[in-house]
């Protein structure tokens, strides 16, 4: 069974964005512009409440879905058609914007640790229209998955290997998103789609991938190449995503908070904006 070795390393870029949130934006920046059908992935983690207190206020979203998950402290959404809510340390909200939408993320604390990810899932041409929805799950309703020798795999989406199936519905590109807990000299092992495009990112630590053994440490993202099976391991204990998806194949056009088909597309939806036909 072919193993995915490690095809590039990728350290991201340090940016600010929202309205002065200082994060580090890896897939969406020049070093990897886009992982089919993945358009963005942002880390953010800062205990210093003026790297992050000004939030990210209204803004608008045609196109595709983002997924925001929780690491540590909490973040309360708004949006134009009533909804709100807050993300706590441990959930996840994935949002399928769809024909468009109006939200606002802003911090619900003044002090502590706020951390996180930020994750642009793309849409298909035949979704990129449809009507908004949100998923949002709790820490508690998210399956966490133990094994004996202890590792931890939270499932947010997709199936584990041990038949451990998350909580988010997605039908367009079929998604795999697992945090895993490693301990000390441990080994992982996981399936992914034939066709997927798949990374790692290391929250913690440093894993070594495939039968290469290439090492990834902490805040670096790994793109794996092609084939059936993720395997990793550990010497020191470690924490990382495994993100994995189907590519749409289709393509892509985008415009600051729109990401569409064409250019022409785009267009209309800066428009549709500006004349309050967005949401």
């Amino acid at each position: 069974m072919s193993t995915r070795e490690l095809r590039q390393i990728v350290n991201g870029d340090q940016v600010s964005d929202g309205a002065g949130v200082q994060l580090k934006r890896v897939i969406g920046s020049p070093q990897l512009n886009m992982l089919d059908p993945f358009l963005m992935f942002d880390a953010f983690g800062s205990d210093r409440p003026q790297e992050y207190l000004a939030g990210f206020p209204p803004h608008p979203h045609r196109g595709f879905e983002t997924v925001t998950y929780m690491l540590a402290g909490k973040m309360r959404h708004e949006d134009s058609a009533g909804n709100q809510g807050v993300i706590e340390t441990g959930g996840v909200q994935w949002m399928t914007a769809g024909r468009g939408i109006i939200h606002s993320e802003m911090p619900e604390q003044e002090q502590g640790l706020l951390a996180g990810f930020q994750l642009w899932v793309n849409l298909p041409a035949a979704e990129k229209m449809s009507e908004p929805r949100y998923q949002e799950r709790t820490a508690e309703e998210i399956p966490v998955e133990s094994h004996d020798n202890g590792i931890r795999i939270k499932v947010v989406a997709g199936q584990t290997d041990k038949g451990t199936k998350g909580v988010i519905d997605n039908p367009y590109v079929n998604p795999l998103y697992l945090h895993v807990a490693l301990p000390e000299e441990t080994g992982f092992e996981q399936h992914v789609a034939e066709g997927d495009n798949s990374f790692i990112y290391v929250i913690e630590g440093q894993i070594t991938i495939g039968d290469k053994q290439r090492p990834l440490k902490a805040g670096q993202l790994g793109v794996l190449e092609q084939g059936e099976v993720v395997r990793l391991s550990t010497e020191t204990g470690s924490e990382f995503l495994l993100v994995s998806g189907q590519p749409l194949k289709e393509p892509v056009a985008r415009g600051g908070p729109f990401v569409m088909n064409t250019r022409e597309q785009v267009e209309q939806a800066f428009a549709d904006y500006r004349e309050g036909r967005l949401a």
